[in-house]
């Protein structure tokens, strides 16, 4: 059956994206909204620069509403400038990974069309190859610190501009208030690319501000308006962070805490202690990474009440190890950048271990067959979305777009599910990592979740090889706790362990070691580097 929640969502509050951040900026006008490296911003000093960010944009011949603006930057709050100043002035974001590669960086400003680039100044010289080969005009450059004092920017061979010069040329440029509709494309949020390049989910002013109101709905009186400090060590150009921090908590009136470089942990954990923080969003490789630091176990958690999980699975080990630590519960959601991104969430204090909750408010699930034919109440098969919340299709890709959605209009997820009697789901791992062991299905996820119980296990991942005799095998790579353990020893013992805890075929017929597992720029273990 399709499972669909039972309260209607109302999106009558806001006419657009545009309505939300003027709405929020004058209630709250002199509350921090944002914190970064030491410095605070008011909900007042948002709506300020931000209006001068959209003027000068608004003042760059040949740039039009609805024209495409990369942004290029980690978690600092000139971002936050940036994206709301493109939306007033009616461009459409186009969030862009810092790390990205010249080919990356290429493709996807190429695929979008943007015309303007704001940029994290230490990336200049990356550009240098990449700028005369793309649509892009106009190159605004910020440091990280500029907020505290303007930098010096290294030299390139092409134009830029300074994000300080950028808001003081602003503050003398008239400002034209548009009236965008919720219909209106707000982001291209560009997928991960994992199956080939990446595609931009056009997602709409509508998409963004449901998707923020269902999960208000969801977390209910654990976020109080006004109060709440959230801290953000998730990048905010993932659609993760962006709709946390730059929609639900500025909509909500409460502050952000955006940390720039979350893979310093000794700094986030010094950040962490300078604020009373109330949530938390990571990932399990985060909340394991934490939980093994003296100095993060001896902070005070008296006052985090909300931590959310997403973006990867979550397992019961970390889930365990941070309610140990914290004494607080992680609610595991579910989301896709095609879906902006929430589907489904745990209610904070009311998770279900090992699920990803129910759909979040006005959202219906099935879950299918290869031919899109919805399977019996308990068995697996590919989750599938209808919402206010779900892309109205890919950039430019209408033969992409075809693909991954139904006759009646539901999104493919390309993620195996099953349905409990309940109403919640379970994700059992992503269709294209799926294991076929002489005919089994086997889940890498499941396998992980047993793997990282072990006590000598700090981190893994599960891939599948070939295998003459069964077609494929499961390979753990594995990184120890202590990796001056005798490994012979070790995957014996990992062995002896997994024989109590699987059947046969799922059992690693390989055990590799690693100092550390690849990941992306948010934390998700990167199977597919692992099976190169």
């Amino acid at each position: 059956m399709a499972y669909d929640s039972d309260s209607t969502l109302d999106l009558t509050q806001y006419s657009s994206l545009i309505d939300l951040i003027e709405q929020a900026s004058e209630k709250y006008a002199d509350k921090t909204a944002y914190a970064c490296l030491g410095h605070h911003t008011t909900f007042s000093e948002v709506e300020r620069d931000s209006r001068y960010f959209a003027a000068y944009l608004q003042s760059i011949p040949g740039l039009k509403a609805g024209d495409r603006i990369a942004i290029q930057l980690p978690n600092i709050t000139q971002y936050v400038i940036a994206a709301y100043g493109a939306i007033r002035a009616g461009m459409v974001l186009v969030n862009t990974n810092p790390l990205y590669t010249e080919r990356e960086l290429t493709h996807q400003y190429n695929d979008s069309g943007a015309k303007v680039l704001v940029v994290l100044s230490d990336l200049l010289p990356t550009l240098e190859n990449v700028v005369a080969n793309t649509t892009i005009d106009t190159v605004i450059a910020t440091h990280a610190a500029d907020l505290l004092a303007p930098q010096e920017q290294p030299s390139v061979s092409f134009t830029t501009h300074k994000f300080l010069e950028v808001l003081s040329q602003g503050e003398k440029l008239p400002f034209e208030r548009l009236s965008s509709n919720l219909s209106q494309l707000a982001a291209l949020q560009y997928t991960g690319g994992t199956t080939g390049l990446a595609k931009g989910a056009m997602l709409s002013h509508s998409n963004l501000i449901a998707n923020a109101m269902q999960i208000k709905s969801r977390l209910g009186t654990r976020l109080i308006e006004g109060e709440e400090i959230f801290v953000a060590p998730l990048p905010v150009y993932h659609i993760y962070a962006f709709m946390v921090n730059l929609v639900l908590y500025f909509e909500r009136g409460c502050c952000s805490v955006l940390v720039p470089n979350p893979r310093d942990i000794s700094s986030l954990i010094k950040t962490l202690a300078s604020y009373p923080f109330t949530g938390f969003a990571g990932l399990n490789t985060l909340f394991v990474g934490l939980c093994h630091q003296p100095e993060f176990k001896a902070l005070d958690f008296s006052n985090l009440k909300v931590t959310i999980s997403g973006g990867t699975a979550l397992t019961q080990a970390a889930a365990s190890m941070w309610q140990q630590t914290t004494q607080c519960t992680i609610s595991e959601g579910y989301g896709l950048s095609e879906t902006s991104p929430v589907v489904s969430l745990n209610a904070p204090g009311l998770e279900q271990l090992g699920t990803i909750g129910k759909p979040v408010i006005g959202t219906c699930v099935k879950i299918l067959d290869n031919d899109d034919v919805e399977v019996p109440l308990g068995e697996t098969g590919e989750l599938a979305v209808k919402g206010p919340q779900v892309m109205s299709g890919y950039w430019n890709k209408p033969d992409e777009t075809a693909k991954v959605m139904t006759q009646d209009g539901y999104f493919k997820t390309g993620d195996i599910a099953l349905a409990t009697k309940d109403g919640l789901h379970k994700i059992v791992d992503r269709k294209k990592d799926m294991i076929i062991v002489s005919g089994f299905n086997v889940y890498p996820n499941e396998v992980e979740d047993v793997l990282a119980n072990h006590e000598a296990i700090l981190e893994c991942a599960v891939i599948g090889v070939e295998d003459e005799r069964s077609g494929e095998a499961v390979k753990a790579v594995i990184v120890l706790a202590d990796q001056t353990s005798d490994t012979d020893a070790i995957q014996a013992e990992i062995i002896s362990y997994c024989r109590e805890q699987l059947t046969a075929y799922k059992i690693p017929k390989q055990i590799a070691f690693m100092a550390a597992l690849p990941k992306s720029t948010v934390g998700k273990i990167l199977r597919r580097e692992l099976r190169k």
